[in-house]
Parts: structure tokens; sequence; C-alpha cells
């Protein structure tokens, strides 16, 4: 039986790449060019937002802790922007989708999730809920509600969704964002 297991277990971290790195699952829902895809009739190039100062204060301030980098990569085609961004829900980066359009959200997607537990915030009845959010003050429009067990992970894409809303306020009507296209 031990063998049957072990024999399932590798079957299934040859399936799913990095699947056991350091004992934590990883969970693929979807790649960033499905998202993409299904973000923008034709994908657009990409384009990198340098954090001057005093976007990156905002940023930190959003999510609770200093961003680790110092550009984010976003696509943007009209009124509509897309950004992929990792955000630690418990312990581990969740790989997080969103598409906004006219400052309010349009779509989030979980595209890889790491945590052993609180998987439940990639299905569409939690991630609904952000479909037509907008920033209100300090904050997101409509109060996102939480999944039993998953409170860390509900939090890490809440940031993350008023992240990439201020994040999209900033590339369409900020003071002059220095941005450099891919080419």
């Amino acid at each position: 039986m031990m063998l049957v297991v072990r024999a399932l277990m590798l079957s299934w971290c040859v399936a799913v790449p990095g699947a056991f790195a350091l004992g934590i699952p990883q969970i693929m829902h979807m790649s960033k060019e499905d998202f993409l895809a299904q973000a923008f009739a034709e994908e657009p190039q990409w384009s990198m937002l340098r954090l001057k100062r005093p976007l990156k204060q905002r940023i930190n301030q959003i999510l609770g802790h200093p961003y680790p980098g110092g550009r984010i990569r976003y696509w943007h085609q009209g009124p509509r922007t897309a950004w992929i961004i990792d955000e630690i829900g418990k312990e581990m980066p969740i790989t997080m989708g969103l598409v906004v359009e006219n400052n309010a959200i349009i779509e989030v997607r979980i595209l890889v999730y790491r945590e052993e537990r609180g998987g439940e915030v990639h299905e569409p009845s939690f991630t609904r809920q952000f479909a037509n959010v907008t920033l209100q003050g300090d904050g997101l429009s409509r109060q996102i509600d939480g999944i039993s067990g998953a409170t860390l992970s509900v939090d890490a894409v809440t940031r993350v969704a008023e992240l990439a809303l201020v994040l999209h306020e900033w590339v369409l009507d900020g003071p002059a964002p220095e941005q450099l296209a891919h080419q």
C-alpha cells in the first residue's frame, strides 16, 4: 500500500514541477499566457513601472511590508491594465493576475497557489467578489467576505487587489510615471 501511495505522489510531482519544493505543494491554476489571452483580445507588449518614492511608500502602506522590487511589470491596452503580482499568504507567495479597467477591477485570478491551506481563494465564488470593486478612501469600495481557514490568503488577495487599483491609477492618471516599454 505504501508503495502505491509513493508512486502516486511521485507521478503528481512529475506532473506539477516543483510541487513539493520545501514540502509545500504548488498548484498552478492558470498560466501567465492564458491569463493574458483572457485579459486582452491581442496581448500587448509589457511595460515596467519604476517605483519612485511616493508610489513605493503607498505600496508598502497597502501591503503592510516593504515591496521587494524597484519595478513592477504590467500590460496595458487602452483603458485596461493587467498585473501579475506575488504576495505572501501565510508563508509562501501566491501568484495573482488582476485585470483593471476604468479604475475598477474586472477580474482576479489565482495563477499559482503554494500554501498548504486556504487554496479556496482560487474559486470563482471568492474571486467574483472583486468584480467592479474600486478604490474608496483608503481601501476598497466593497467589503470582501473571508473564507474560514484562509484568513491570511484572503488578506493577501485583498491587499493585491487594492495595490492593482492604485498601480492602474498611477499608470493612467498618476504624476508622469517613469515607464520602460518592452522592445
